[in-house]
């Protein structure tokens, strides 16, 4: 089965090939910790997981590397603006490098608790100074950058293909240049690679570097993790839509200019999580963490579920309502499937029963075609709801579902007084089970009859059949 992605560059969806065999590259780009992420932020994170899941799922050796940017940038992707991490350290009190790890700490709780998979790699940008400062060295001998102020800048007017992620030709990017800009750019779309101390004189994060003290832009800081630890050419780069039209637009005029090859086959992004009248963000000062939403009672698998039940490119309107039929929905799915392991054990995954195998070649057909969760959803659902599988199959493809899922069916707890009938009985409940499957109903009733005999009284449900003790 062939795996197919939308991908950014063209805006198509394209049959997934890698540049080593099985072996695929994927950079996603992580939290700028400063504050809380919120679960806007979150959702980018979980799309991340699936699509990594999916890919291992099919067979593919994953490295997926996610950055941590512990150097705050600016408030505005345009190097204009306020620096997001001195503005905190201002408001809180704390040094910037109590801050980044203070809130890194905080974000790897959030992604543990939605069982998201930690990176294969999650490097800090104020460990890899070093990496920035020689990628920008590059440029600089290619006669990429220029100096201006005491800041070091790209020249986009030297890379002709700027702009080919967000379609934006030469005369577009003229034709939208604000009045108001950094008047040491010779192009307003020119940006930075290397502030130096002659913008921020009282900032605390800062490095000596052949252009003067200071510290990096943001958009270098991905360029050079990213190919540190995945080459110069790689598989898979993913970001939100916001990131398009500037921060991805320069990572690639950046990386392709120094190396002067092709940087990234396939761009995968994510679309917003709405709230009220727009997206979310921090900037607003109105935005939902995951502790608010524990706060409230939800689980934050509810919140893995609701996330879900949206494909990754569609927008996804946040309400608690929403949030509520997520978390009763999650909470059924679960219940089912501890009835079904209170009833049987999972079968092996290479001998399901001929319509288990239909549900999972669905799901997977589903994923498949540029990881479509919500369909795959419906064929789990489909699955536990169908009386003719038999529990053991249910089992078998519902837990191999939840490798993409994430949900943490298999880990499940059997209620306590499940585990307190005797194996014997258990096998009797099997039998009528299969008896019933195959229309032997009166085998079924004398199964029945004989249990409740022993005190015993079934109940039967689409998910199979439930017990209890008649005291």
């Amino acid at each position: 089965m062939e795996l197919q992605f939308y991908n950014t560059m063209g805006r198509t969806l394209q049959p997934f090939k890698t540049l080593d065999n099985n072996h695929v590259g994927m950079y996603c780009c992580g939290p700028t910790v400063y504050n809380y992420a919120h679960i806007g932020n979150l959702r980018a994170y979980l799309f991340d997981d699936v699509l990594r899941r999916t890919l291992e799922y099919f067979g593919y050796d994953v490295k997926h590397v996610m950055n941590i940017t512990d150097v705050g940038h600016l408030t505005d992707d345009e190097d204009e603006g306020e620096d997001k991490m001195l503005k905190t350290s201002r408001e809180t009190g704390k040094s910037a490098w109590e801050i980044a790890e203070y809130y890194t700490d905080a974000f790897f709780r959030d992604i543990d608790s939605l069982n998201i998979r930690r990176p294969t790699v999650s490097p800090r940008a104020t460990e890899h100074i070093q990496d920035m400062i020689g990628l920008i060295k590059r440029l600089e001998e290619k006669g990429y950058t220029y100096e201006s102020g005491g800041n070091i800048y790209f020249s986009i007017d030297k890379f002709p293909d700027y702009g080919k992620l967000a379609m934006r030709d030469k005369q577009d990017l003229y034709a939208g240049a604000r009045i108001e800009v950094d008047s040491n750019k010779r192009n307003p779309h020119d940006f930075v690679l290397w502030f130096t101390n002659s913008k921020f004189e009282h900032h605390s994060m800062m490095w000596d570097s052949p252009w003067g003290r200071g510290y990096p832009g943001w958009h270098i800081e991905c360029s050079a993790m990213s190919m540190k630890y995945l080459g110069e050419q790689f598989d898979i780069h993913c970001g939100g839509i916001d990131h398009i039209p500037i921060h991805h637009t320069n990572e690639i005029a950046q990386s392709e200019a120094a190396t002067g090859k092709k940087w990234v086959n396939y761009w995968m992004h994510n679309e917003f999580l709405i709230l009220g009248k727009g997206k979310m963000a921090k900037s607003s000062g109105e935005f939902l963490t995951l502790s608010v939403l524990v706060n409230k009672g939800y689980d934050p698998l509810d919140f893995r579920y609701f996330s879900l039940g949206g494909h990754y490119r569609s927008q996804l309107q946040f309400t608690y309502d929403s949030l509520d039929a997520s978390r009763n929905a999650r909470e059924g799915l679960f219940k089912r499937i501890q009835r079904l392991k209170a009833a049987d054990e999972p079968s092996d995954i290479n001998s399901l029963d001929g319509k288990a195998k239909e549900y999972l070649d669905g799901f997977k057909e589903a994923l498949a075609h540029d990881l479509n969760t919500p369909k795959a959803l419906s064929w789990l659902w489909n699955l536990l709801k169908d009386s003719s599988v038999s529990n053991s199959s249910k089992l078998a493809a519902a837990y191999d579902m939840d490798r993409v899922l994430g949900l943490g069916l298999a880990e499940l707890q059997v209620e306590t007084a499940q585990d307190d009938l005797p194996e014997e009985f258990k096998a009797l409940i099997r039998e009528r089970e299969e008896a019933r499957r195959d229309r032997n109903f009166k085998r079924a009733d004398e199964i029945r009859d004989l249990l409740l005999d022993s005190g015993i009284v079934l109940e039967d449900t689409p998910e199979g059949t439930r017990w209890t003790k008649n005291v």
